[in-house]
């Protein structure tokens, strides 16, 4: 049990190196970039909400999505009022951005 906490802290020591903190808005808010709440409609008029963050802080209850999930990745660049194809296990979906906002 040691061993695997002595693992798990070396681990998070090394990621902690990695990480860097993103205070600052993107210079076109009008696009999606890491940190952004993003609203997406499906094709049925669904409307669901995310935020891109890091994988350590995935929470889809919170609505908190991995900038490394498929959904993300399709996201990232991606304007205001366009429509996305997202390829997902049960196969490719199409969403459209209706609104983008930075905290």
């Amino acid at each position: 049990m040691l061993r695997e906490i002595d693992s798990r802290v070396r681990f998070l020591t090394k990621r902690l190196e990695a990480l860097k903190v993103v205070s600052e808005k993107p210079s076109d808010p009008n696009k999606v970039y890491f940190g952004a709440w993003v609203t997406i409609e499906d094709e049925n008029g669904k409307q669901s909400r995310y935020r891109i963050v890091g994988p350590d802080e995935l929470d889809l209850k919170l609505g908190l999505i991995s900038i490394d999930s498929p959904l993300a990745r399709a996201l990232i660049g991606k304007a205001l009022d366009a429509e996305v194809r997202v390829q997902t296990p049960t196969g490719e979906q199409f969403v459209y951005i209706v609104a983008i906002d930075y905290p």
